[in-house]
């Protein structure tokens, strides 16, 4: 009986909390990225491909700007279609290469060419950095 009363009033206590302290912003849920990285530290390359981000394009590519759709959660959980990956070229390398920039926004963001937010990925969406 005295394990169930604890219990209780761990539950109850978790609720309070929950109450005082509320949800947690959107971009708080999922994993955090695997650090920062400044624009002007990116690789040429990518620092060439965000431009092209933030001017609205055209890009290079016919894959550049599709829908990205995050199904192994390594960026922070959103909506299916908030955010859209593009291809940052390798040297050498004769397909599209491992190396991705990954954008989100609402459409509103879009619209203005200013994504909320911008992730560089050099293995292939195995680690990301997001771009300060």
């Amino acid at each position: 009986m005295q394990g169930r009363k604890q219990g209780l009033m761990f539950a109850w206590l978790l609720a309070a909390v929950c109450l005082v302290v509320g949800p947690l912003p959107a971009a708080a849920r999922g994993p955090a990225p695997d650090g920062f990285v400044a624009a002007q530290d990116l690789p040429r390359e990518a620092r060439t491909t965000y431009e092209l981000i933030l001017s609205g394009g055209p890009f290079p590519l016919a894959k550049d700007g599709i829908t990205f759709g995050n199904y192994e959660n390594m960026l922070p959980r959103q909506r299916r279609g908030y955010y859209h990956e593009y291809t940052v070229r390798t040297p050498g390398a004769r397909n599209r290469g491992a190396r991705r920039i990954v954008c989100g926004g609402s459409p509103g963001d879009w619209s203005r060419n200013r994504p909320a937010e911008c992730y560089y990925s050099d293995d292939h969406y195995r680690t990301f950095r997001q771009i300060r």
